[in-house]
């Protein structure tokens, strides 16, 4: 890498998180060459066509050797699988980063198996929506949002460094926090809401009260609140399973309110009700 600017990345997954950096960055300047590595020909073809990538391996050994930057953008529950084979082939230097919305399980599980030399530096883009594959990135995606990344005591500043201007270069706000809290604070603004939205589908799609499926009658505001059920299952399967603890901890916490609401509108309390949705909207309002 010469400066801050990365002469050859790979990506690993390339998707709209994946795909999206790689557009970002070259519209920036800010890399040489972008390798493609994922499981489906036709998906990379795409990413080729597009202008995403330069070329593609369908090998994970072959697409990082040389690499100054990987970065991997597929399942949580993959990554330390795949780090485990691409590790031979990684360059004496060379940087690993990743996408995944869960940190702490990333970290126990990822940094054993990154060979010495190498730095591994655990982020998140705090970016998305519900699409997938290459055809659905976007070079803006991460333009006036926030990437957060993990170090630890053994991180190297050099590499936190070349990630952090990465991220800033293609438009977010960089912000560094402890793996733990970034996984807490993900599951209350992030991973419970998709949990609410997968759930308000299922109940709203097995209501049998009636022949017709009623989803058929959903407008405006149900289809925007329930828009992220249709992201990708196999990426919340395994956020659900890697970020257990936490999620769990704060669907207890809306089970709370939501059976407060339920209570209030049994009994009909008219002060209560309003004031609870009313203090929603001071809550939501202030985000704004």
């Amino acid at each position: 890498m010469k400066g801050h600017r990365i002469g050859r990345l790979t990506v690993i997954g390339v998707g709209l998180i994946g795909g999206s950096l790689g557009l970002a960055l070259k519209e920036a300047g800010f890399v040489g060459e972008v390798v493609g590595c994922g499981r489906g020909k036709p998906n990379l073809e795409a990413a080729l066509r597009l202008g995403i990538i330069d070329r593609y391996e369908r090998d994970p050994q072959k697409a990082v050797l040389g690499a100054d930057l990987v970065f991997l953008a597929t399942p949580v529950r993959t990554l330390a699988d795949l780090v485990r084979e691409i590790a031979p082939a990684l360059k004496d230097g060379a940087i690993l980063t990743d996408g995944g919305s869960v940190k702490g399980s990333v970290l126990r599980e990822v940094s054993p198996l990154v060979p010495a030399g190498v730095h591994f530096i655990a982020g998140h883009p705090i970016a998305g929506t519900e699409n997938s594959g290459a055809e659905a990135a976007f070079s803006t995606l991460y333009q006036g949002k926030r990437c957060i990344l993990t170090p630890n005591t053994q991180t190297d500043a050099g590499a936190l460094e070349v990630v952090s201007a990465m991220w800033r270069a293609v438009g977010s706000e960089v912000i560094c926090m402890p793996a733990e809290k970034h996984d807490r604070v993900l599951a209350a603004i992030s991973h419970l809401p998709h949990m609410v939205a997968y759930s308000l589908v299922n109940a709203v799609g097995s209501y049998d009260h009636y022949e017709e499926n009623i989803l058929e009658y959903s407008a405006g505001g149900f289809r925007d609140f329930t828009r992220i059920a249709s992201s990708d299952p196999t990426m919340w399967r395994d956020i659900a399973l890697t970020n257990q603890v936490a999620l769990l901890e704060m669907m207890d916490q809306f089970q709370l309110f939501f059976d407060e609401l339920k209570e209030d509108i049994r009994k009909g309390d008219i002060d209560r009700l309003c004031e609870f949705f009313l203090r929603s909207k001071q809550l939501r309002d202030a985000i704004l």
